[in-house]
């Protein structure tokens, strides 16, 4: 009955003791929890309403975040009584381990971090941007600190590495406020020259999208095999690119059409030699 009695008072104590440690653990997690969150929003405010970039935006904020948790485990397992200063020199000593074992994963890690930092720092895009790298294409939604996310035209994300993106070739469409459209027209070998170019200039003209400046062009680009190739070139800005592309692609034909010129296809003539027999 002594023993019994012992032990019913041990488990007794180590409950109540390590019973109240779990709790305060728990309470230091929750309450870290949401304090990062709230520091998060607060500089995320705070940059807003300084009109910082959101590319940097978000990728200070991400930083401390994280910064913000680590040191919220940390207390959290010095509550339980565990020595952080020994537990960061074994997380260390573990990291190298592990870094040695598998050294690309921690390599691709350190990279892409290293290439989020540059890409915030030399900014060849920035939230908002339509961009093409990696293999994809989108508006960048958000620069983190290893991954980049993209929202591609049909709304869906992809989330790309930075270290991927970055050692890439990267085309930023909308770098500057206008891009020029690239049209390549074909009209039949008796249509009049100088009565297509008038079609195609007035078709510009009526554009209101279409830029005075630079000037669009119009020239002939190639005698091709079966049509003479026009070249036309216009100006606008980057916001109105696909729907210029499209609307002066469709009053090409319907202008040409209505004025008569043809727009020619590949076209084949057959032969058929009958032999007579011998």
């Amino acid at each position: 009955m002594e023993n019994t009695g012992k032990t019913v008072e041990f488990v007794q104590t180590y409950t109540v003791e390590y019973g109240l440690k779990v709790v305060a653990v728990i309470a230091i997690l929750v309450v870290g929890h949401i304090v990062a969150g709230w520091l998060k929003r607060l500089i995320q405010g705070m940059m807003e309403r300084r009109s910082v970039d959101p590319s940097i935006t978000g990728f200070v904020t991400s930083l401390v975040y994280i910064a913000m948790m680590a040191f919220v485990v940390l207390a959290a397992l010095g509550q339980l009584g565990i020595q952080t200063t020994s537990l960061i020199v074994l997380l260390g000593a573990a990291g190298l381990a592990i870094g040695l074992a598998s050294g690309l994963a921690l390599q691709g890690s350190l990279a892409n971090f290293a290439a989020g930092f540059l890409m915030i720092v030399f900014r060849p895009f920035k939230v908002g941007d339509f961009i093409e790298g990696a293999g994809v294409s989108g508006t960048v939604e958000k620069i983190e600190m290893f991954t980049t996310t993209l929202r591609t035209g049909d709304n869906k994300i992809i989330i790309v590495p930075n270290a991927k993106l970055s050692s890439d070739n990267i085309v930023n469409y909308s770098a500057h406020e206008t891009r020029r459209v690239d049209l390549t027209v074909g009209a039949a070998y008796d249509a009049d020259i100088v009565h297509v170019k008038r079609v195609l200039e007035e078709i510009l003209r009526d554009d209101e999208r279409v830029l005075d400046d630079p000037a669009p062009l119009i020239a002939v680009g190639e005698l091709a095999e079966s049509s003479v190739s026009f070249v036309v070139r216009a100006w606008v800005k980057s916001s109105d690119y696909w729907g210029v592309y499209f609307d002066i692609t469709e009053k090409v034909k319907l202008c040409f059409d209505q004025e008569g010129i043809g727009i020619p296809h590949p076209t084949r003539d057959i032969h058929l030699y009958e032999e007579k027999p011998a």
